[in-house]
């Protein structure tokens, strides 16, 4: 399967460990407003994202954690396409519960915190 999104993490909030312990991981390009950024994890897209919206099973690559999407909700590939954001969810649901979400299957929340940080490439697809 083709990469549909690579990108560079840029910065890390200072709330992104609370929330990743939880499962869940924001997404915002660089740029995003600061009470926004507090909570999310900034990046930089290599390229730009595909036009093809990821199917469930495509594979979602945070540094070394490695998870498969379960669900994908209706505006949740747009929003990445217009301004690099999304919610990702790691709770191995099919049903998301917002339109801007992904979810994906469950994760050792622990080795996802710690692969957050400056540098580090994602990628779904």
């Amino acid at each position: 399967m083709s990469v549909l999104l690579k990108t560079r993490v840029t910065a890390v909030g200072p709330e992104v460990a609370d929330l990743a312990e939880g499962g869940v991981v924001i997404l915002f390009a660089d740029g995003a407003p600061p009470e926004l950024a507090e909570v999310s994890i900034l990046h930089a897209v290599e390229g730009k994202p595909s036009d093809e919206t990821p199917p469930v099973g495509a594979a979602i690559r945070i540094g070394d954690v490695s998870a498969s999407i379960t669900g994908i909700g209706d505006y949740a590939w747009q929003k990445v396409k217009d301004i690099g954001h999304v919610v990702i969810t790691f709770n191995g649901s099919d049903q998301v519960e917002r339109p801007g979400e992904i979810c994906a299957s469950e994760v050792d929340t622990a080795e996802l915190v710690s692969a957050l940080k400056i540098g580090t490439t994602i990628t779904i697809g």
